[in-house]
This record gives structure tokens, C-alpha cells and sequence, in this order.
């Protein structure tokens, strides 16, 4: 939405997406009305589809009456904004009071950088969430140095790509490039989105002082059976739009070793499939979510292989590859996490 007449353009437009709508979400936008940096507008999208957002003024409220999913909410204030700068904070999340002030900073300094990935860590734990992600021979895309200390990330670095529970994106980018695909609906549509803009040259600065605290996963769960479908159908969306045609070849090889891994720590009782066990779910359906989600790949294939065509690319194959293997991540290692 464009400033009014006699109103300060923002500088940034920060979007808290919500489903829960509850006692977090209060707790999130009390950390933003508390930011040492002050030019910037915060638009909540409700998509609890029950008008439960309660936010007061100077606060913009969105309301759907359905889960939209998210990145279809956050496309929904971004559309709606014309400050250079968009931020996504999940409604979860309690930011530094420095955090925004110490990401503008950041990307104001470097005009090649096109996204900021934030120090999220997990609540309560003194232990890294995310300091940005890495990715998987397979598709898969995990937060790099979960649960790990806070100390080993310390220093301002490359990224491969920034979380969407903490981000910062230039607009000129998304401009270029597009918005979240919403046909994602739920998960990875951060990683989409991130390696969309590395295809087109833009890089991505993690910014360790811009610190946010995240309750992980507590609006739809650590493991959950929409966890499951979701990420495993997504991971392919990821790799037929946006890996080079080589690596594609590699996928099922790295996928089968990810399967084995989730096996083998499920019977030691570790790693997500032992989680999501632990839920209440049924390790027996985990294949059926896998089938799951090749169907929808066949289903929606052709118009991805289109998307894929009209991706903006200033990397080679080559260079692409080469940035892929420098953030990687083993099936071992997301099998773990």
C-alpha cells in the first residue's frame, strides 16, 4: 500500500503471517513495537479464517476467511506495500529489539545482496535454530547449525538462503524474480524462493546480530502427518524447478540413502521418523506420504517444467552446482535433524 499524502514512505513492510492467532502472536508483535528502528510498517495475515488476529494501531490486520497458506499470506502484504525492504517474521517468533535496524544495515551495505537471513534460535535454549539453510542432494532443506551453539555462528557470513521464519528480501529482487509460489502451500516455499534468486545472481548475507528467538514448529507441529506430505511433496517442487539437469539424475540415489537413514534412526529412536512416531502418528503411513507426494508431482509437473523455463538465470549449471555443494547437507544429517 502506498503512503498517503504527508505520510513517511516505510522502509520496510514486515509481514507476520498467523494461524493460530493466540498468545505468541501477541508476544511476536510486542518484540516489533519495541524495535530501535522505527520506519517500518508490521501487516499481520490472519489465515485462522475466524477473524482471530487482535491487533491494535498503527498494526494492518488481513483477514482470509481459509488457510491460504503461507506464502500465499505473505504475498498478500507485499502486494499491498511499496517499501523497498519486506520482511516475514513467523508469528512465533520474539525479534532482538535490534533486529531490524541491524538487517537494513546489512543489505543497505552490499547492493548485490538480495535476502538476509537472520540468528534464529530456538527459545529458551541458547542453541541456534537457523542460521540460514542448507541443502540436500535430494531436495530437502534444513536450517543450518540446528541445535547447535549460539557461538559457532557467530561471525557475518554467505548463506545459501535465509529461513522464512526470519527474513529480510530487497524488493528490487522480488521484483525481478516473484514472489513465494503459492502452490506450496505449507514448507519450502522459502527454499523456492531463495534458490530462484541465486539463479539470477543474488546473494544472501547472514546477519548474526539480527537475533530472533523461535518456538519451532508450534503452530503445526514438529512432526505431524501435514508435516510429512508436505515437505516430501514440496522437496520435489524444489528440485524439477530448480535443479540443474545433472544433479536431477542424482536425486533418487540421495533420496534412498534420506529413507534408510530415517529407518535406521527410527529403530534407535532418533531423528524425525522416531519424532514423528512419538506424535502419535504411524511410521506404516510414512511410504504412503512418500506416494503421496509424487502424484502431486505428476499431477502439477507440467506447469512447474514451465516455471522452471521461465526461471531468470545468471548462473551457469556449473556455477549453480558449485554454490549447491558449498551448502550442503547429508541424507544422514536431515534424516537426524
Amino acid at each position: 500500500m502506498a503512503a498517503q499524502p504527508g505520510q513517511v514512505q516505510p522502509t520496510v513492510t514486515v509481514v507476520v503471517p498467523t494461524l493460530a492467532a493466540d498468545e505468541t502472536l501477541a508476544c511476536c508483535l510486542a518484540s516489533l513495537a519495541a524495535q530501535t528502528f522505527s520506519n517500518f510498517e508490521v501487516v499481520v495475515v490472519d489465515n485462522s479464517g475466524r477473524g482471530a488476529a487482535r491487533a491494535e494501531a498503527p498494526v494492518r490486520v488481513i483477514a482470509n476467511d481459509r488457510n491460504v497458506g503461507f506464502g500465499a499470506a505473505v504475498n498478500q502484504a507485499f502486494r499491498q506495500s511499496s517499501a523497498p525492504y519486506l520482511a516475514v517474521l513467523n508469528d512465533d517468533a520474539v525479534a532482538d529489539r535490534n533486529w531490524l535496524r541491524t538487517l537494513v544495515a546489512a543489505i543497505e551495505s552490499r547492493p548485490d545482496v538480495g535476502m538476509c537471513a537472520s540468528q534464529v534460535r530456538l527459545a529458551g535454549t541458547g542453541t541456534i535454530d537457523s542460521a540460514g539453510m542448507l541443502l540436500c542432494g535430494d531436495g530437502s532443506s534444513k536450517q543450518r547449525g540446528h541445535g547447535e551453539p549460539v557461538a559457532s555462528y557467530a561471525r557475518k557470513d554467505q548463506a545459501l538462503l535465509p529461513s522464512g521464519s526470519a527474513a529480510l528480501y530487497r524488493r528490487e529482487m522480488l521484483d525481478e524474480i516473484g514472489l513465494f509460489d503459492e502452490s506450496f502451500f505449507l514448507y519450502c516455499e522459502d527454499t523456492d524462493l531463495g534458490l530462484r534468486a541465486r539463479w539470477a545472481g543474488w546473494e544472501c548475507l547472514y546477519v548474526p546480530d539480527a537475533v530472533v528467538e523461535h518456538r519451532y514448529s508450534h503452530s503445526s507441529g514438529k512432526a505431524s502427518a501435514l508435516k510429512a506430505y508436505y515437505v516430501e511433496r514440496n522437496r520435489l517442487y524444489v528440485i524439477f524447478k530448480n535443479f540443474p539437469l545433472l544433479d536431477l539424475a542424482c536425486v533418487p540415489f540421495y533420496a534412498m540413502a534420506r529413507y534408510f537413514w530415517h529407518v535406521v534412526y527410527a529403530v534407535g529412536g532418533r531423528g524425525k521418523a522416531a519424532e514423528f512416531g512419538r506424535e502419535g502418528g504411524s511410521l506404516f503411513r510414512l511410504p504412503w506420504y512418500v506416494v503421496c507426494g509424487h502424484l502431486a508431482l505428476l499431477v502439477r509437473l507440467p506447469a512447474i517444467w514451465r516455471e522452471r523455463r521461465a526461471t531468470k538465470r545468471r548462473l551457469s549449471a556449473k556455477q549453480f552446482r558449485r554454490l549447491m555443494r558449498r551448502h550442503t547437507i547429508s541424507p544422514r544429517r536431515v534424516a537426524a535433524l
